[in-house]
């Protein structure tokens, strides 16, 4: 079809690419005297009503969205019985050709480029529409470094059913969610997953599975967990680790609730990542700066002493303050000087605990809960501000669990906090999943304590957990609870 018109308007110059479905050319629209992108139907199918119909869905579907992460729709038509869709022209390469010439991208790079598809999807998710076949094919990087969302072919109306009803499965393997897998009903949480594991190929270089057959990888993102991301990248922050790991479970209810709250964490990822790298660069930079002042978090609320140093990090030309180094804190594994062990067991993620059977809403500043792990005491999570303390609020209490991954009897729990009189308990539990009350928790480890800015608590494990739950069963009034450092002690 290269030198055909379509329309008597756009005129095809060369081919960009080909598909199951169609062929992608680059063309140029002769009123206006500009590139476009024009997707054809292949003329094999163009007979198929399934087929043309979801060509035509697609049309009308991005059609009706506008946003800066998404390649937007200018025109729609059919020549010779074959439809067409015409897009924006946008010159450079795929992301995917991105990680395959330079492997694993830069950490805020890597997290700049997911909070842009993330608003992306975000605003196809509020026009009811839900991509499902998130991956870096189908991520354009513009000539000025900007995220674009393309090839919205598959994309299902969450108003809609018919052409993908469940059983059917559509996606590409290497980052389809486990429901989809399976065939079963999806939600905008499939392209939370799929993000997540986009994520984790940026940052590792990698997709987290690989088999002999596409079957086979789909099985793996049903059967097996993805694994941690600070194992194949030592240097990426507890923080963004998390992320990608609440993202990728697979449980959609286990997952971020809608894309709005994984990039919340994103966001707030991407601050870590700057304040440890001491700067952003490339697009980290505007996305950062393009971050809303309301979700912007101070990395601690920590009250700085005459001793500490104020670090100042500059990031989109405007200085954060980061953190407040005491001496000589930092990253840290080492024990407590007041333990009784020299051994440190391993936190492999932290979640907040905010049950609504105890008066809650199931959230408690969750962007802020790898901060409690990450070895650097200057950085922690804290709780609401209660102004009249929990009763106040009719909660029973709040908290906030950490992971071992697997089932250990640690002896001593050491904590570093803020102090100011609240009052906790330490549960812990070996169930498959973390108990969702308290009352699942069964008896605490610990008896109740008052939070000191430094204390090492004694546990009663003598049956092995895999979560230790920190419930927070008082605060002063208007005084946040907050926790720095959490350690496991063998």
């Amino acid at each position: 079809m290269i030198g055909s018109m379509l329309s008597g308007r756009y005129r095809l110059e060369s081919k960009l690419g080909s598909g199951g479905m169609s062929t992608v050319y680059l063309a140029v629209d002769e009123t206006l005297g500009r590139h476009v992108a024009i997707k054809v139907l292949h003329g094999e199918i163009s007979d198929d009503e399934d087929q043309l119909e979801r060509f035509r869905r697609e049309a009308r579907a991005v059609a009706q969205l506008s946003h800066p992460n998404l390649v937007g729709v200018i025109d729609a038509g059919e020549e010779g019985g074959r439809p067409f869709i015409v897009f924006e022209y946008v010159p450079g390469q795929t992301l995917k050709q991105r990680i395959s010439s330079e492997g694993r991208l830069p950490l805020d790079e890597a997290t700049a480029y997911a909070i842009e598809i993330g608003r992306g999807l975000q605003a196809a998710h509020q026009a009811r529409l839900v991509h499902r076949d998130v991956k870096p094919q189908n991520v354009l990087i513009d000539p000025e470094g900007r995220a674009k969302i393309t090839d919205f072919g598959i994309a299902l109306s969450l108003e809609a059913h018919g052409l993908t009803a469940t059983g059917r499965v559509l996606g590409t393997t290497d980052y389809v969610s486990p429901e989809q897998a399976m065939g079963k009903e999806i939600d905008a949480r499939t392209d939370v997953y799929s993000l997540g594991i986009l994520l984790y190929e940026m940052l590792t270089g990698e997709v987290p599975f690989k088999a002999e057959t596409q079957v086979g990888v789909a099985m793996k993102h049903v059967n097996e967990m993805v694994p941690n991301v600070q194992r194949r990248r030592p240097d990426a922050s507890a923080v963004l680790a998390a992320a990608v790991e609440r993202a990728t479970a697979k449980e959609p209810k286990d997952r971020y609730r809608d894309m709005n709250e994984f990039l919340g964490d994103l966001e707030h990822a991407l601050e870590v990542e700057v304040a440890r790298a001491g700067g952003a660069t490339g697009e980290a930079t505007s996305v950062l700066d393009s971050v809303p002042e309301k979700r912007r978090r101070v990395l601690t609320r920590r009250r700085i002493s005459w001793a500490g140093v104020l670090l100042l990090v500059a990031a989109a030309a405007t200085a954060i303050a980061i953190a407040a180094f005491s001496g000589n804190e930092g990253p840290s594994k080492e024990p407590p000087p007041d333990s009784t062990t020299s051994d440190v067991i391993e936190i492999q993620s932290a979640t907040d605990f905010d049950p609504t059977s105890s008066g809650g809403d199931d959230e408690e500043h969750s962007e802020e809960t790898g901060l409690a792990f990450d070895g650097i005491p200057s950085t922690g999570w804290s709780t609401e501000n209660y102004t009249a303390g929990l009763e106040g609020a009719a909660k029973d209490g709040v908290g906030l669990y950490v992971d071992a991954g697997t089932s250990v009897t640690p002896s001593q729990m050491g904590l570093e906090t803020g102090g100011g009189g609240w009052t906790f308990e330490v549960y812990g539990s070996n169930l498959k999943s973390p108990p969702t009350d308290i009352a699942g928790w069964g008896d605490p480890l610990t008896s109740e304590l008052t939070a000191e800015s430094k204390q090492v608590v004694d546990l009663d494990t003598s049956e092995p957990n895999r979560f230790f739950l920190i419930w927070i069963t008082s605060v002063e009034a208007g005084e946040p609870a907050e926790i720095f450092d959490v350690r496991l002690l063998g």
